[in-house]
């Protein structure tokens, strides 16, 4: 069940700053808020001439240095895409606020550094042991039951744990209501420039 009924957001937005300010409090609380489906964003990438995209679970948001932060295993492709063309998108929306997030940068991947040790150290037993299963993310297997999580030492898995950090130039605001639709664009060059779009 979708929870975002706690959020204290405004139900109309005619001051453009108000929807940067409504974006950043619902990426923030969808940090911890797994209720929330702005929890999981699903983030597109190129892989040579294909966009591919895959739901990614937010662990953190930071809005004064603009990135976002998720774990993936090393092991998977998007790490080759990503190494390959950093350029990439995040897209979310939730019915219950009406509100669509849409972001545009890149994606710096992180393996074995300060970046992972500290992520590996806030991860739960649980996320850990994700990590420990042998051959990898997306390989091709003919029996699923050989891969199912095992006891184990759950630390190994560190050596298969990588950090996805999307630094984001744009973010796009588009809010739904009947009485009138709301749609602006936040870019930072040199600095915050903000535009109402057509919605």
């Amino acid at each position: 069940m979708n929870d975002s009924s706690t959020l204290s957001i405004p139900d109309s937005y005619d001051q453009i700053s108000d929807t940067l300010g409504t974006a950043e409090l619902i990426l923030d609380d969808a940090v911890e808020n797994a209720k929330t489906l702005f929890h999981t964003l699903v983030l597109s990438s190129h892989d040579e001439d294909k966009i591919v995209s895959r739901v990614v679970v937010l662990r953190e948001f930071n809005s004064k240095e603009r990135y976002l932060r998720f774990h993936t295993d090393a092991r998977a492709p998007k790490i080759k895409h990503f190494k390959k063309n950093s350029n990439a998108s995040l897209l979310g929306y939730d019915p219950a606020l009406k509100i669509q997030l849409k972001l545009q940068g890149s994606v710096d991947v992180h393996f074995n550094d300060d970046v992972t040790k500290l992520s590996w150290n806030e991860s739960t037993t649980r996320s850990k042991k994700c990590y420990s299963v042998e051959g990898g993310s997306s390989l091709k297997i003919e029996n699923p039951s050989e891969y199912d999580l095992k006891d184990g030492n759950i630390e190994d898995g560190y050596l298969n744990f990588a950090v996805l950090k999307f630094k984001y130039t744009s973010l796009e605001f588009l809010y739904l209501k009947s009485s009138g639709h709301r749609r602006a664009i936040h870019s930072w060059n040199e600095g915050l420039v903000s535009n109402w779009l057509v919605p």
